[in-house]
């Protein structure tokens, strides 16, 4: 199931992007590697693919380079961890969302792990400016046997900066069907 993260009416100024990763396991001669591909469009890309813990699990590193989130914006990332797969996926920094004019921004994940398949979710943190309006959704559907690691921690403002979270709307939604759902 993939979250409906259809654009509001979108101008110019808002950013659309759309990153597909699919993870599979190469059973070939030598030692097992996880292997990846990605597809995007717009503005979220992977910065680098990665292998220091050696060649079974493949680690992503994540960016969206116009650098932050703003009303109107939509961003997806699906997810698909074929049965054995083995990702880690970060980020290099924070995820910013700003200060709205009055649209909604939306970034949506949604992680499908086969039986068998690990995924580490690691990206850094994202930071909710007083004045956004923002949603951010993360789904992760695991098969039986597949386990994964994870977080998405948020921070309200910046306090220590004399920027707190005065006004807004920040919606983190944290789902495992049939496990967990936080919201």
């Amino acid at each position: 199931m993939t979250v409906q993260l259809q654009p509001q009416p979108h101008d110019a100024a808002s950013w659309l992007g759309h990153l597909q990763l699919r993870y599979w396991r190469d059973k070939g001669a030598g030692p097992l590697r996880t292997l990846a591909h990605d597809r995007h469009q717009g503005p979220l890309r992977v910065l680098q693919r990665l292998y220091p813990e050696g060649p079974g699990i493949c680690h992503h590193v994540l960016v969206h380079p116009p650098g932050g989130v703003v009303g109107g914006d939509v961003l997806q990332l699906d997810l698909d961890l074929e049965a054995d797969s083995h990702a880690l996926i970060t980020t290099p920094g924070a995820t910013r969302f700003y200060r709205s004019a009055g649209k909604l921004a939306r970034q949506g994940v949604v992680a499908k792990l086969a039986a068998g398949a690990r995924l580490e979710w690691l990206p850094m943190e994202s930071i909710a400016y007083s004045g956004c309006l923002a949603r951010n959704h993360l789904r992760f559907e695991l098969a039986p046997e597949a386990a994964m690691i994870g977080w998405d921690s948020v921070a309200l403002g910046l306090p220590a900066a004399g920027a707190a979270f005065e006004d807004g709307c920040f919606e983190q939604h944290l789902e495992l069907p049939g496990r967990w759902l936080e919201r």
